[in-house]
């Protein structure tokens, strides 16, 4: 009948309102309208969808139009986010990355893989080896020179806190952890997995392009050893650039053609970075971006000779020695460039930032 049915919706949006429901159950997103009648969860949009694949396990209904019996709602009035969170994450270890509401697919989908499908945090599996002194994971890396994607052993190790991958022949780069950073990249790579794990070598930048086949070695928790890095260390190795893109730019005399290149926008290290391209494995140049007090500034131009090129939106770089003045073919991405660099020069310079400005000097 449909007072009935007017009753049930009205209890479901009640319990929804209750503080251990009123955010989603995978990502913490606020007000879920999405609820498991098999699991006794709430939860939002993006992770309803998620749940979608798992009809073995999980079956999703809207709380606001599809019709619910009495005995669902009595199995979500029994159960609930927080009876759901004791049992399916009773042991997740402290260092497993938990996605945020603005996190991509492949972290929201794993995470939700991981609880209620494989149950890997329940207490039949108390005795995964999480905590294992070294781990090891198999991952297609892309070549640097030929561009292919080979099969590659990649191993953590707490003993050293190095991430080494492995050819054939032997270990083939060793990378101190505290030095990489590591992003996911599903469409840079072009695969729903893919990983770009950058790191120095000699104060010049390296990139390696990974993904695994089906996302259940995730690179994200498999650089988080709970004896490896303190929480506060875990923004420093998994932080997304300030921004990314193709500009033009010449050379030091500013007598160069301009070439187009990739930059990216690392704000902690306070870099500009380019490569030739967007997968690149090695950069080509880096700009230090200071702070306006130490005589760094950035504005918007049009530089001569550039009139009727699709090229024709400038951003100038000045340093205390130097002018850098690239070109872009938008205007929405001069403004962005403009923003994101004037972001950093407004921050004050950090103790290290100082010892990464003085490397790249001695560079040139």
């Amino acid at each position: 009948p449909m007072a009935n049915r007017e009753k049930n919706k009205k209890t479901l949006l009640e319990l929804a309102k209750l503080s251990q429901n009123c955010c989603c159950a995978d990502c913490g997103a606020t007000d879920p309208d999405w609820a498991s009648c098999t699991l006794g969860i709430f939860v939002c949009l993006n992770c309803s969808g998620t749940h979608r694949n798992l009809p073995s396990v999980s079956r999703i209904k809207s709380i606001r139009l599809d019709f619910w019996d009495d005995e669902l709602v009595q199995f979500m009035k029994s159960n609930g986010n927080r009876a759901a969170k004791n049992f399916y994450e009773k042991f997740v270890p402290v260092f497993y990355y938990q996605p945020q509401p603005d996190d991509c697919e492949v972290l929201r989908e794993q995470w939700i893989r991981a609880k209620y499908e494989r149950m890997e945090f329940a207490e039949k599996n108390r005795d995964r080896p999480y905590t294992a002194d070294v781990y090891e994971g198999m991952l297609w890396k892309k070549g640097k020179d030929n561009g292919q994607f080979l099969e590659r052993k990649f191993v953590l190790s707490v003993h050293d806190f190095t991430l080494k991958y492995y050819k054939e022949d032997g270990p083939k780069a060793t990378i101190s952890v505290k030095d990489l950073n590591a992003t996911f990249q599903p469409e840079k790579i072009g695969h729903a997995h893919g990983l770009q794990i950058t790191y120095c070598v000699e104060n010049h930048t390296r990139n390696l392009f990974v993904y695994h086949k089906n996302g259940q070695v995730n690179l994200w928790n498999f650089v988080f050893f709970p004896t490896l890095f303190p929480r506060i260390l875990i923004p420093w190795i998994t932080r997304n650039y300030l921004k990314e893109g193709y500009m033009e730019k010449t050379g030091p005399l500013q007598r160069e053609p301009f070439k187009k290149r990739w930059f990216i926008l690392d704000s902690l290290d306070r870099k500009l970075l380019y490569f030739k391209t967007q997968l690149d494995a090695i950069e080509l140049g880096v700009v230090f971006i200071g702070p306006e007090n130490h005589g760094y500034s950035v504005r918007e131009c049009v530089p001569k000779g550039t009139r009727g090129n699709k090229w024709k939106c400038g951003v100038i770089v000045e340093t205390p020695d130097r002018q850098f003045v690239f070109m872009c073919e938008q205007e929405r991405d001069q403004r962005e460039w403009v923003e994101a660099l004037k972001t950093i020069i407004s921050k004050p310079m950090m103790p290290q930032d100082y010892t990464t400005e003085a490397n790249i000097r001695r560079r040139r």
